[in-house]
């Protein structure tokens, strides 16, 4: 019995025992995981095909572990240009074992199936909050001025009101010799 699943964006096909890598899947080690994206399903010449996915087939999976892979060198060029970038890059990856293959997830047990919660997208974490934007000026029509929005207005206020300094004596200029 063979499957075919969808993980991470890519298709695999896996048979019971396989050791397989997929993108990083958000579950610890020795965790277990099911794949609910079962697009087709091999058992002893009879053939079931999803129309994407085969309704209730299922596969179950051990998380054996969770590593980075080798790391992949991005070089850009422009010759004569003295440009050149180099960057590098290391996928999170999870080393995962498959354990079953559910034909018709009804055949499974309640408690088997809620044992291992479903394959879930690898964690994110939230965006830092970047500050609030200043609203654009307004634009006005040609031959008319345009209006300042009222925080820029205030603060040319503020500017104008703040007390100026005194400004230091002059010196007494020298009489012209004759």
């Amino acid at each position: 019995m063979y499957a075919v699943i969808k993980t991470g964006g890519k298709q695999y096909r896996i048979r019971e025992g396989d050791v397989l890598d997929v993108e990083k899947l958000g579950v610890e080690q020795g965790g277990t995981v099911i794949f609910d994206r079962v697009l087709l399903i091999e058992d002893e010449g009879k053939v079931l095909v999803g129309t994407p996915d085969v309704p209730g087939a299922a596969v179950k999976a051990e998380v054996v572990e969770n590593f980075k892979a080798d790391k992949v060198l991005i070089f850009k060029k422009k010759r004569r240009k003295q440009y050149r970038r180099t960057k590098g890059h290391r996928q999170q990856l999870a080393k995962v074992r498959i354990m079953k293959i559910y034909p018709d997830s009804t055949l499974v047990s309640r408690e088997e199936l809620q044992a291992a919660p479903p394959a879930a997208k690898p964690a994110v974490p939230p965006a830092p909050k970047k500050p609030a934007a200043r609203p654009a000026p307004e634009v006005a029509p040609a031959g008319k001025k345009a209006k300042k929005p009222a925080a820029a207005v205030e603060k040319a206020a503020a500017k104008i009101k703040a007390p100026a300094k005194p400004k230091p004596a002059a010196k007494p200029k020298k009489a012209a010799k004759e």
